[in-house]
């Protein structure tokens, strides 16, 4: 009779755990941004459709409580805690974190992108490329100033891979031209720092004739700014990324161009290389570590066009 009891015991047990096991089997994969910002709405519609089509995995995008190197690293270590199985981080500061983005790497596969850390056991990089897009930029720069200008550019993490080459990618096309960088600065992704850099510069620099934005909130602050002012149109503003308001200043003409990004591939196509990588199919990760997500220039005569596939994918 006891041995009956005992076997019933077990098997309402058995019916209670074997479900949360099997939910316990689905893999968790995370994508860690650097900071609040809707630039990453994008990514997170690539999560979604990633996760339409790898059920048996589990997709979050996480947002840290702010855009600090030592914040973004202790969600990463909680996370690591929690059992996830791999990450994909943008990373704030690169430099400064090595050794914390290897430790994590030592625990779990961890993939880069957005900003890159080469530096560190990372398995590869999905993203654009950053000198690149910052090349883009100077050129819509020289369109734009025939006659040469000075400009001011304004970035988030001055510290991170992302903002650095993006600088450097624009300071070599300007190079032996009129146009000049004289000055830029970070707000370490806070919006009211950001255009109050802005506001500091305009007030400094009555000659300038140019702002860049670098990070993707940057150029709606700097319209702002200008807008207030009365200056809007008066200054040569070039932008990076798709935020509504820049591409509605491409398209009234104050603002120059924007050199845009694809978020959502990274979003998508980072988590399905994550997934394959995790089943054991190392093939997707090229001998550089690279999988370069191009970029592209838009402009007055192209702005209605991308404005639509964009609205497309995130209502898809």
């Amino acid at each position: 009779m006891k041995l009956r009891y005992a076997i019933a015991a077990l098997l309402v047990a058995t019916a209670f755990t074997v479900p949360g096991a099997q939910a316990q089997e689905k893999k968790q994969l995370a994508f860690v941004v650097n900071g609040a910002s809707d630039f990453w709405k994008l990514a997170e519609a690539g999560v979604r459709k990633a996760q339409e089509e790898l059920p048996n995995y589990e997709l979050s995008l996480k947002y840290p409580e702010q855009a600090a190197a030592a914040v973004q690293q202790r969600l990463m270590d909680d996370l690591v805690a929690a059992g996830v199985s791999a990450i994909m981080v943008s990373a704030v500061d690169p430099k400064s974190s090595t050794d914390a983005l290897n430790r994590v790497g030592g625990q779990v596969p961890l993939f880069t992108t957005d900003s890159d850390a080469p530096d560190t056991n990372r398995i590869a990089y999905i993203g654009s490329s950053n000198t690149d897009a910052g090349k883009q930029a100077g050129e819509i720069a020289l369109k734009a100033l025939p006659d040469g200008g000075k400009c001011i550019g304004f970035v988030g993490l001055p510290g991170a891979d992302n903002a650095r080459e993006r600088i450097d990618g624009m300071k070599s096309v300007i190079a032996g031209s009129k146009v000049e960088l004289i000055d830029v600065r970070g707000d370490d992704i806070d919006m009211t720092r950001a255009k109050r850099n802005v506001e500091d510069a305009l007030a400094a620099n009555p000659d300038i004739t140019c702002m860049v934005g670098f990070y993707s909130y940057n150029p709606p602050r700097i319209y702002e700014v200008l807008k207030e002012a009365g200056k809007l149109g008066q200054i040569t503003v070039v932008a990076f990324d798709e935020d509504p308001i820049t591409l509605g200043g491409v398209r009234e003409g104050t603002i120059a161009g924007t050199v845009v990004q694809q978020p959502y591939e990274w979003g998508y196509q980072g988590m399905k290389l994550m997934a394959k990588y995790l089943e054991g199919d190392k093939s997707v990760v090229p001998a550089n570590k690279l999988i370069i997500v191009p970029t592209a220039i838009i402009d007055k005569a192209n702005v209605d066009a991308f404005e639509a596939e964009l609205k497309s994918r995130i209502g898809g």
